[in-house]
């Protein structure tokens, strides 16, 4: 390696570290305000249901990491927020009175679940994370169009869209880790759903690290592995995640049957906002993309199709 090379990699090196020193700080801040709104609004209303407070303290911690966003004008500080809250969210309905009485069983296996995929895509988003500098191409596309009120956008749009996104798909956590009824074969439905969603998001994020890390040209298409039977495998992985938490609840008490709001929530999101943004690039970026959309499905996998 040159002199240049050494010098080049090390400064990436150091941007990389002052920018996560940042980003834990952002987080430890988060998570103070969260827990001071949380517990402020318990003193307030005692007997509010944990699920407000939750809600109340979910939305001061993403106040909090919009703070940072708008002070470093980056607002992929938010990007961790995503796959951080769960497991705190967890946590705090694991220790309400309600689930110190509901079953072990089914509050281990979740929160074990919950915790196992928070921390793989914690850590997807963190190695590939080059710095304060980085930003997602999403969120600069935003920026360009909205001009002057982007601030706005990204508030209402980047930060607290999808964190009462993920609160509504959290909001099966609570009948799962609540209840008394033990664990049947719902539960065990429950857990092999999400057990998948986690490891298609395993093996096609470290499937498509592969294919950048190689350098491919500019027309190249991952169309090899989980890619090759659907477009999106990783965001299919997502929304199955999203689902089994939701059979949780149903195992814990299907009386919760209308929190399937948040799978859906998520599918939608998905399905119509990010995934579009998504192929309109690829088809602009890619020449062979309309081909490639033909044989691969967009989302649930399958073999590809002969052309």
């Amino acid at each position: 390696m040159s002199a240049n090379a050494q010098r080049d990699e090390g400064t990436v090196s150091a941007e990389r570290l002052r920018g996560f020193r940042w980003i834990v700080i952002a987080y430890a801040v988060s998570l103070a305000v969260a827990v001071a709104a949380g517990a402020w609004t318990l003193v307030r209303h005692p007997d509010l249901h944990p699920l407000w407070v939750v809600l109340i303290a979910d939305v001061a911690g993403t106040v909090a990491i919009f703070a940072f966003s708008f002070a470093f004008a980056n607002s992929s500080f938010y990007d961790a927020y995503w796959s951080a809250a769960p497991p705190v969210i967890a946590v705090y309905l694991a220790l309400v009175p309600a689930a110190v009485a509901g079953d072990r069983g089914r509050l281990l296996l979740v929160f074990t679940l919950v915790s196992l995929w928070a921390v793989r895509l914690t850590w997807n988003w963190a190695r590939g994370w080059t710095g304060l500098t980085h930003e997602d191409w999403r969120y600069v596309d935003f920026r360009e169009k909205s001009g002057r009120p982007y601030w706005a956008v990204s508030f209402a749009g980047i930060h607290l869209f999808p964190t009462v996104q993920v609160f509504v798909a959290c909001l099966p956590l609570y009948p799962a880790l609540v209840s008394a009824r033990p664990l049947g074969w719902l539960d065990a439905v429950a857990a092999l759903v999400t057990l998948t969603g986690i490891v298609f998001e395993l093996v096609a994020d470290d499937q498509l690290r592969r294919f950048v890390r190689s350098s491919p040209s500019r027309d190249q298409i991952l169309d090899t592995g989980i890619w090759a039977w659907s477009r999106h495998p990783n965001y299919f992985g997502e929304i199955s995640f999203w689902l089994g938490v939701w059979l949780f609840g149903m195992a814990g008490d299907a009386g919760w049957w209308w929190t399937v709001l948040g799978p859906l929530a998520i599918t939608v999101m998905f399905v119509f906002a990010s995934l579009p943004m998504i192929e309109t690039r690829m088809a602009a970026r890619r020449a062979g993309w309309e081909e490639h959309v033909r044989r691969v499905p967009l989302l649930v996998p399958r073999p590809p199709r002969r052309v």
